[in-house]
């Protein structure tokens, strides 16, 4: 569950950067919006999931003891992966490397005579 959660909230992010990139911006600028305008949606998503395991953790009724321990390793992981999306995937987003966003560089192909 965590990793799915983490890789859609990541793919929307990096998404939302690639979009800005194509606007014109820079890296730093649509990294740092992605994070910006993802954050809500982000925490929406993670939130609800912790706030719906929270009465698994708990373990209360009968066998509820056994299932505590994965929703507690589960919002764990969710409180972890939620950081990494709206800190970890902005920041390497904005150190690895991209393609120009000119479209006019991109078809610029040299003549050599």
């Amino acid at each position: 569950m965590c990793i799915g959660l983490t890789t859609a909230n990541s793919i929307l992010v990096v998404t939302f950067a690639n979009q800005r990139m194509d606007a014109g911006d820079d890296a730093w600028t649509a990294a740092m919006a992605a994070g910006y305008t993802r954050l809500r949606p982000v925490l929406m998503t993670a939130g609800a999931m912790i706030l719906g395991m929270i009465p698994m953790a708990l373990g209360v009724g009968e066998g509820g003891e056994q299932n505590a321990p994965l929703a507690r390793a589960v919002i764990g992981g969710l409180l972890f992966a939620t950081f990494a999306t709206l800190v970890f995937v902005p920041v390497m987003y904005r150190l690895l490397p991209h393609k120009s966003s000119n479209r006019e560089e991109e078809a610029y192909v040299p003549v050599h005579e």
